[in-house]
This record gives C-alpha cells, structure tokens and sequence, in this order.
C-alpha cells in the first residue's frame, strides 16, 4: 500500500495517518488555491487539484464530490476567515456607520491584495464568485462578522441586509470604483445607509 502525501513542496504527510478530515480537507484547498492563482479559478481541474495535492484522485473525490463542492467549501472557508479578521480590526470603532463603512473598505482591500482571493475575480471568474458568494453560508459569515451589533429584530430583514451587504461587496471587486475616495463615498452613501437603521449608530452602553 503505497503512502499519499500532501502538502506544499517540500513537506509530506499520510493521507492514511491523518484522522483529522477537516485538516485533510485543508491541505488539499491550500493545494488548490495556488492553482487559483496561476491557472484561473475556471480553468483548474480536479485532476491539477489531486497532483497538486500530493494525493489520488479518488482520495480528492472522497473530500469533494465535484469541482463546484471544492468551489464552494474555499469560498466558504476563506469568507470565515476574511470575516473574523476584519470583525477583530473594526471591533474598537463604536460607531455603527464607521464600522461598518471601515468593515467593508478593509474586506474588498484585503481580497484585493490576497493573491489566492483575487483570483476569485479575474476575468472570466467574476460569475462563479458573484454565485457562490450568493449562497446562505457566506451571507451567514461576513453578515454576522460585519452587523453583529445592527441585527434587525425581523431575522428575514437581517438575511435581506446581510445578502445586500454581500452584493455590494462582490459589485465593487468587479467592477471597482474611481478611486479609493470614490469608493469610500458610495460605500457611506449608499450601503451603510441601508444597512444601519436609524437609531443603531451607535453601539449600545454596557
């Protein structure tokens, strides 16, 4: 029985000594991003995945079904991250408006400067970004990490703030705004406006 290893050149680990499923399924989407990066996103397969990987494609195909499963659990993962990140930098900014206006800024330009994340919107890859950061569990995520302190009483409200949230951000990566200034002024214009009731500018006192 012949040992599959994963993991970034140079390195090595069982396939058949790891238990752990999650980092498992870790090694291989550290794998993949960097496939992200110097292929396109659309134009990896599950065959450079599993090479890549240091690992079989039956071994890929037991941790993804498809290509689109491996599409969504990177997205997924990576927005748990951006979200957590950015919540911890904006957590000392009281005011709900600034928050949330510093939260949304710092998200785009952190994607921005993240190889493995904006490769996600390179040409012919914006669409599967824009469907796959349509989905409940990013909305979840970055909407929880952003409004945690503007939730809306109504939870189907709190979903349709979170999804607009989402789109904006998405919009701006696509199709990016003049300039720093530019963007900064339809983000405090026209999104935290929506987002922020009236009444929630500020963090409630302890």
């Amino acid at each position: 029985m012949t040992s599959e290893t994963v993991g970034a050149p140079g390195t090595s680990g069982s396939w058949l000594q790891d238990e752990r499923n999650e980092a498992a399924a870790g090694k291989i989407l550290d794998a993949a991003a960097e496939l992200f990066v110097e292929r396109g996103v659309s134009a990896t397969g599950m065959a450079e995945v599993a090479k890549a990987a240091g690992c079989s494609r039956a071994t890929l195909y037991r941790y993804f079904e498809n290509r689109r499963a491996l599409h969504r659990a990177y997205v997924h993962r990576e927005a748990r991250r951006l979200g957590e990140q950015i919540a911890a930098r904006v957590a000392p900014i009281d005011d709900a408006r600034a928050r949330v206006t510093e939260a949304v800024l710092l998200a785009i330009d952190e994607v921005r400067s993240t190889p493995t994340l904006a490769a996600w919107f390179g040409l012919g890859d914006a669409g599967l970004a824009s469907e796959l950061a349509s989905t409940s569990e990013v909305i979840e995520v970055i909407g929880t990490a952003f409004l945690a302190d503007v939730w809306h009483s109504d939870h189907a409200e709190t979903v349709r703030r979170a999804r607009w949230l989402v789109r904006a951000i998405v919009s701006l990566l696509t199709v990016p705004g003049a300039d720093a200034a530019d963007e900064r002024t339809m983000v405090e214009q026209f999104l935290v406006p929506v987002l922020i009731a009236p009444g929630t500018a500020d963090r409630p006192t302890p």
